[in-house]
Order: structure tokens, then C-alpha cells, then sequence
């Protein structure tokens, strides 16, 4: 007696081809879950930026493209050193890129060759800032002692940075974010570009 047992195995259903609506409706849940995702990001945690101009040289140079970081700023406060992005305070329309020199409270003095030293809330301490980004220096005579919410930025190329100088200190709700990325050219592309550490 034969104990082998051959089975035939069940007929494979071809696969169905989707009809245009479902695949219009695959479409669109996939383009809503990208939007879910990328619009929150782009809107509150992270945003391209363009440099523009050469008041940042030699840190940054015409048309490098940056990824500025949105968020780090709800949690702490900006520090002296670093670049960060604004909104320019006489045209909220228009965005900067400067460094932080002065922080709230602090009264800041630029003397002789653009010699920045600070002097803290109570005036018992004074720092001279060590610059070593700073490749075109402009002599300037300025005193400036800053609010409870206000910032003193300048641009890298003192000689050709339209900054805190000249309009003003800048106010913390117009501080967008700091560079996080420097993606173009890929030849400089860096994490953090920019940043410095003063170190009293």
C-alpha cells in the first residue's frame, strides 16, 4: 500500500490591481502623514536659512545654506558666542545672522581698533573678549548697557556689519534660533557652525 499522500495545493488568487481611486486615496494618506511629520519640523523645530551678504565673513560666506535649530531657545537662554538668526527689529520681514557679544543686563564697550570688553550687571567684572573670528576688524568708540531682555550682536566683519552698532540692541523674542547645520557648500558643511565659547 502506498502511504505516500500528494496534495494539490490550493490555487493562488492573482493579486488584485488597485483601482485608480484607491491608489488616489493611498496617495493622499501618504502625502497627509508626510505634511503631519515635516510641516511641525519645519515650522517649529528646524528651518533652512540662506547667508546673505559678507557681514559674517570669514565665518560664513555668501549663499552658504544653514539649517537653523528653532527649538534649543524655548529651553535656555542664548549664550555669548553664539551665532544666531533674527528678526532684523526695524523690519521683522527681514531675517540677520550676527554673534551674541552682550547679554542681558551686561554693559558692553568697544574702544580703539573694536577692543570689546564687558562688564557685568554690577559692574564687579570686566572681560575682554578673545575674538579669534574676527578677520576685519573697524575701530568704533561705543558704551552700551542693555536691558533685562536685550542682546548686543555684531557681525564677524566688523568692517562691513550693519549690527547692534548702529540700530540697537536686539530683544530676545526677535532671536529666531542659532545655525545648527552648515549644509552648502558641502566642502564646509559643519555641525554647529560658527559657535564659540567665551571663556572668562
Amino acid at each position: 500500500m502506498n502511504d505516500n499522500i500528494t496534495t494539490t495545493p490550493p490555487s493562488l488568487k492573482p493579486e488584485q490591481k488597485k483601482t485608480f481611486r484607491e491608489e488616489a486615496l493611498e496617495t493622499f494618506r501618504f502625502v497627509l502623514i508626510a505634511l503631519a511629520i515635516v510641516v511641525p519640523v519645519r515650522m517649529f523645530v528646524a528651518q533652512p536659512f540662506f547667508v546673505s551678504g559678507a557681514s559674517m565673513d570669514p565665518t560664513f560666506a555668501d549663499h552658504q545654506y544653514l539649517i537653523v535649530d528653532e527649538i534649543s531657545y524655548r529651553f535656555t537662554e542664548p549664550a555669548r558666542g553664539e551665532v544666531v538668526i533674527f528678526k532684523y527689529p526695524q523690519n521683522p520681514s527681514q531675517y540677520f545672522i550676527k554673534r551674541i557679544i552682550g547679554l542681558p543686563g551686561e554693559t558692553v564697550l568697544i574702544t580703539g581698533a573694536g577692543q570689546v570688553t564687558i562688564k557685568s550687571k554690577d559692574a564687579k567684572i570686566t572681560t575682554t573678549l578673545n575674538e579669534p573670528y574676527v578677520a576685519f576688524p573697524k575701530s568704533d568708540n561705543i558704551e552700551r548697557t542693555l536691558g533685562a531682555n536685550e542682546y548686543f550682536v555684531m557681525g564677524d566683519n566688523r568692517a562691513g556689519s550693519f549690527d547692534s552698532r548702529l540700530w540697537g540692541p536686539l530683544e530676545r523674542d526677535l532671536i529666531v534660533g542659532k545655525a545648527l547645520v552648515r549644509l552648502f557648500p558641502f566642502s564646509t558643511a559643519e555641525l554647529l557652525p560658527g559657535q564659540f565659547k567665551q571663556t572668562q
